[in-house]
């Protein structure tokens, strides 16, 4: 099938692509993906905490919120010097681009100024930097598009009408806008959602529809499966059947025909097995380096291996290219 780029997408027309034979859903999804990318390259970013904990923020998810009570210790913003060790050992691993993350629900003008440093200083490593911060001003995305910032993660999480059983301190209004400022500002877009905390495959239809129908896909689109931390409101949740994440993983592929889509958490709940068929319905993107934010993810050495078997190699950085402006997203 030939890839059309669209943001029209209705919530109808994607539960009919989750519906799909598990076959025919992969072959449409592989088919696209070799219309825009090499399908056997992934591109490698490596995530590190810059500050920990005490997030005012009431996230079912998320370890780091101060509603919840998990055994995290807050932490306070890391040094430059400590950032850029990070970096340097992630660079050596292989990974293209770094990215940092801060618990807050949104960065005082003085906590910019310190991120700002830390841009600066990875960029002149040569790798291309990302940042997960919080909401953000129209200035404050500005600014940092003025420190050479090349991408920005902001997730909506879920769909806008499972958004509430998750998240009450952040309007689902709040993400959107803050993905406005930072495309206005001329910055990446990094935005998915976390699958298996409770939604339906409608939800996740309507999840992808709100990505896609953005005026811009985002140039990144992370897909997390939920890691069930002790102590949040979500732990014992029903675990999520893989293949619906296969699924989703496809789906999105096919409904962000140049974006690159990432697997984030999750992954060491996934065998080889399903890494593989992800990668077959078009993830081609992933977070590298044993810790995100604050749990566990594989090992390099075991995804060195795992790229070696499936006969993948890592991607070097590559300009991405934005998409005409679109139409808000239909419901059905």
């Amino acid at each position: 099938m030939k890839s059309e780029i669209r943001h029209d997408w209705s919530i109808g027309e994607v539960e009919q692509l989750l519906n799909l034979p598990f076959n025919d859903l992969l072959y449409q999804a592989q088919s696209v993906h070799r219309q825009h990318f090499d399908p056997n390259q992934v591109q490698v970013s490596t995530l590190l905490s810059i500050k920990t904990g005490a997030c005012p923020e009431d996230c079912g998810y998320c370890s780091q919120s101060a509603r919840n009570s998990t055994d995290l210790e807050p932490e306070r913003l890391l040094p430059v010097d400590e950032v850029l060790e990070s970096a340097a050992a992630a660079k050596e691993q292989g990974a293209t681009r770094f990215c940092m993350g801060a618990a807050w629900r949104n960065p005082t003008d003085t906590n910019l100024q310190k991120v700002v440093d830390m841009v600066r200083a990875v960029k002149d490593m040569g790798m291309e930097t990302c940042l997960t911060l919080g909401m953000l001003t129209a200035e404050q995305a500005q600014k940092l598009k003025d420190a050479g910032l090349d991408y920005y993660n902001h997730n909506l999480d879920t769909s806008p009408e499972f958004y509430g059983e998750v998240i009450t301190t952040r309007t689902y209004e709040d993400r959107l806008e803050t993905l406005d400022h930072v495309r206005k500002a001329g910055l990446n877009v990094c935005s998915g959602g976390i699958l298996g905390m409770g939604e339906s495959r409608r939800d996740r239809a309507s999840m992808l529809c709100q990505l896609s129908n953005l005026p811009s896909h985002p140039e990144s689109v992370p897909i997390n499966l939920l890691v069930q931390v002790e102590g949040t409101p979500l732990f014992g949740v029903e675990a999520l059947d893989l293949l619906e994440f296969v699924r989703t993983i496809a789906a999105a592929r096919i409904m962000m025909p140049k974006s690159h889509v990432r697997l984030s958490a999750g992954r060491t709940e996934m065998s080889d097995e399903t890494q593989a068929l992800c990668f077959l319905a078009g993830a081609n993107s992933l977070f590298y380096g044993e810790r995100l934010l604050t749990t566990d993810n594989p090992e390099t050495d075991r995804d060195k291996q795992l790229f070696e078997r499936l006969g993948l190699s890592m991607e070097q950085h590559v300009e991405t290219e934005k998409p005409p402006q679109g139409r808000a997203c239909h419901r059905v």
